[in-house]
């Protein structure tokens, strides 16, 4: 399991990469980049790079769990 260096919300980057993403969740980062490419998951292409805005992804936890976030 991948331990995540982030303590609270307001550690967290602006944008999530996949490594970030994985690091968060406790997955690896090849999970996290199977996350990515689901189509309901809030990713933001530029280019080919795949990004994650912080309040769409804490959005996006919120609606898996029904609850709070971090």
């Amino acid at each position: 399991m991948v331990r995540s260096k982030f303590k609270s919300y307001d550690e967290l980057p602006l944008f999530l990469n996949a490594k970030t993403v994985a690091e968060i969740l406790g997955i690896s980062v090849a999970g996290a980049y199977e996350l990515l490419h689901q189509e309901d998951f809030p990713v933001l292409r530029i280019g080919s790079r795949l990004v994650v805005p912080k309040e769409k992804f804490l959005s996006w936890i919120e609606s898996q769990t029904g609850g709070n976030t971090i």
